[in-house]
């Protein structure tokens, strides 16, 4: 039986806000504070059905435009990667209760792909022939890039879906219904930023040291693929498809003329709003935006010079 308006309205707000019922620190690298983080993905799941979303009837401009967002083949293929990437991550854990939580986190970007396909088939958005994708062998490897790209394009989307909603160029029914996705990409990068922290204060020396050499080896494929020199995770192959419309996309969402350090300054403002409702002593994640706001304010200084 479907979930009623009402429990759907009820689940949308507490996958917004969230606390950790017990005082005092969340020491990282302990059990404490991968429960807490384990238990925020849980309590914080929503329930909705991609079979029951209720897609709204585009007017014929308004459908034109959503018809030539140049993202729905990545779209659907990144998704599929992600779930791929993060079941097989949860499978080579020991642990538990990351595995438990690492693993609704690939659910849900199945489920993801599943609201994806609903719309490219609602209104009729024809995508190029899926690729077979090719798994690493190394889950951890596919799991550090996945999760990064995610914290990456997650604050950008969050930016430019808020571009989108400001602009009025989607009717805002489209807007509504996508939001509990965009809201569900803040818990998956809420849930990496703390297994990562956690997974690095339990290594030893010389496993930290190794640990860190491939986040620098993540950082430079995805710099790379982004540029669209990246090859595939296992080597060889054509090029990456274009992964830059989180970064260039300001003119597909909004006839508002923004500049690029505008669009960012937007981004800082949502990513701040979208983590604000969750415990505080949860670690967020801060690389991208700590690039931004250090753009935004050599932007700044530079006008004033």
């Amino acid at each position: 039986m479907p979930p009623t308006q009402a429990e759907i309205d009820i689940a949308d707000v507490n996958a917004r806000t969230w606390t950790w019922p017990y005082p005092g620190d969340l020491a990282i690298g302990t059990d404490r504070h991968r429960d807490a983080a384990c238990q925020m993905f849980r309590d914080t799941f929503n329930p909705y059905k991609p079979s029951v979303i209720d897609w709204p009837k585009l007017e014929p401009e308004a459908l034109q435009r959503l018809v030539s967002l140049p993202i729905w083949d990545i779209a659907v293929t990144t998704e599929d990667k992600a779930r791929a990437r993060m079941i097989a991550y949860s499978r080579s854990l020991d642990d538990p209760i990351w595995r438990h939580a690492i693993d609704r986190n690939g659910w849900e970007e199945g489920r993801h792909r599943e609201v994806l396909s609903d719309l490219v088939s609602t209104y009729a958005i024809q995508l190029a022939p899926e690729q077979p994708d090719v798994q690493p062998t190394d889950p951890e490897w596919g799991y550090l890039v996945t999760g990064y790209s995610e914290c990456i394009d997650s604050f950008f989307a969050f930016g430019l879906f808020e571009l989108a909603r400001r602009s009025g160029f989607f009717p805002e029914a489209l807007v509504d219904t996508f939001e509990p996705v965009i809201q569900e990409e803040a818990r998956h990068i809420l849930l990496f930023a703390n297994w990562l922290a956690w997974h690095r204060k339990r290594l030893g020396p010389w496993q930290r040291i190794r640990f860190e050499l491939r986040v620098v080896r993540t950082w430079i494929f995805l710099a790379r693929e982004r540029i669209g020199l990246a090859k595939d995770l296992e080597g060889g192959g054509a090029p990456a498809p274009d992964n830059n419309f989180t970064l260039t996309g300001s003119k597909a969402v909004s006839d508002m003329e923004i500049s690029p350090l505008g669009l960012m300054a937007i981004c800082l403002s949502e990513n701040d709003r979208r983590f604000a409702g969750y415990d505080p002593r949860l670690l967020r994640p801060v690389t991208t935006p700590a690039l931004a706001r250090l753009a935004v304010r050599i932007g700044r200084l530079l006008r004033m010079a």
